[in-house]
């Protein structure tokens, strides 16, 4: 006898301004109004929340368990279920979608934060590479997302001017996207790392966001139109930088083909892409075409919050289904330098 797998959707997304700094706030006082907003949306309180989960990073912070002080925005009495994972907010996501898998728990609020700003976060993400071999060389993450552009480069997958165009598109994009850090015309600027120039690098800056998932009718009840996650999977590539060809991502294209994304097509596509060169890699491995609305909010090009922009990418396509302008969207999240950790969730509208 086979078990019918529970219906989950994403009912309500919020998110903060984007801002280069925010020095004069807490990271409690930055998560706490998008706390708010986004129970507001569905009418809940924080006790009528089955789980909560949230994404952040202690070395961000600079503090160890610093996510525990988070919660005071939460507010943890009466006592509440809880978790954490030292990763982007879309895989805290991924962890309350398989709660409610069990049925243990019928609501998620899933938040995520960082802020960037106190320090530099070039170095800091170094701390993720090869403890022995790579990190002691201290190569950030613009240098090795430079490498991997030079790589597409070589390979005649892109040039300059075509990765100028996905900046500019990008931004002019997020326009409409108030919670955008960089919007309209930004010019490209000087070569960070060549042949990376500015524009084709995210913007250093604050920032946090928070969606609610809720199961079968509950998320009918709280959701005009809920935005179904009709599959998520998770996949990771080889961690040394080596042996890994950086013009492909197979990982992403295993955890899309395992979520269900090539078994019709897609409307819109919210790609976790900090820099140009990456859309190119993850259009590849998407089967991404023209047709395709391809992050119409701006993506990480536009606001690129450490740990919270890859939940940002799940909460921007359930956006759109909600309000009928995706039937069908495909959002991507990655950690990792080069695209080493990818995500993708495909989710959906009901028939209008």
């Amino acid at each position: 006898m086979t078990r019918e797998i529970r219906e989950i959707a994403v009912v309500a997304f919020a998110q903060t301004d984007h801002r280069r700094t925010s020095a004069e706030l807490s990271e409690v006082e930055m998560l706490l109004p998008v706390l708010h907003e986004v129970l507001d949306q569905t009418g809940l309180k924080t006790a009528d929340i089955g789980f909560t989960c949230s994404g952040s990073s202690d070395y961000l912070a600079g503090r160890a368990f610093s996510f525990t002080m988070a919660l005071d925005g939460v507010g943890a009495w009466p006592p509440i279920s809880e978790s954490h994972v030292e990763m982007d907010g879309a895989w805290a996501l991924y962890e309350a979608w398989t709660k409610l898998l069990t049925g243990d728990a019928d609501t998620a609020l899933v938040y995520a934060y960082g802020k960037s700003s106190p320090g530099s976060v070039r170095d800091v993400l170094t701390r993720q590479l090869d403890p022995y071999y790579v990190a002691p060389l201290w190569p950030d993450s613009v240098a090795l997302a430079a490498l991997q552009a030079q790589a597409l480069i070589d390979a005649g997958e892109t040039d300059e001017p075509a990765l100028a165009a996905v900046a500019a598109r990008s931004r002019a994009d997020a326009t409409a996207n108030s919670h955008a850090q960089l919007r309209g015309s930004v010019p490209q600027g000087d070569y960070l790392v060549r042949p990376l120039r500015t524009g084709d690098c995210p913007p250093i800056g604050d920032g946090a966001a928070a969606v609610i998932l809720a199961a079968g009718d509950r998320a009918r009840e709280l959701c005009a139109r809920p935005a179904w996650i009709r599959g998520i999977d998770h996949r990771i590539e080889a961690h040394a930088l080596g042996v890994r060809d950086l013009t492909d991502s197979p990982s992403t294209r295993l955890a899309a083909e395992k979520a269900g994304a090539f078994q019709q097509p897609v409307d819109t596509a919210e790609l976790h892409a900090p820099f140009t060169s990456q859309e190119v890699v993850l259009r590849k491995a998407l089967r991404l075409g023209d047709e395709v609305r391809v992050n119409p909010s701006g993506g990480a090009l536009a606001a690129n919050p450490v740990m919270a922009a890859g939940l940002i990418r799940l909460g921007e396509a359930a956006a759109a289904v909600h309000r009928g302008a995706a039937d069908r969207a495909l959002a991507h999240a990655t950690s990792g330098p080069c695209l080493q950790q990818n995500l993708v969730a495909v989710l959906e509208g009901d028939p209008r």
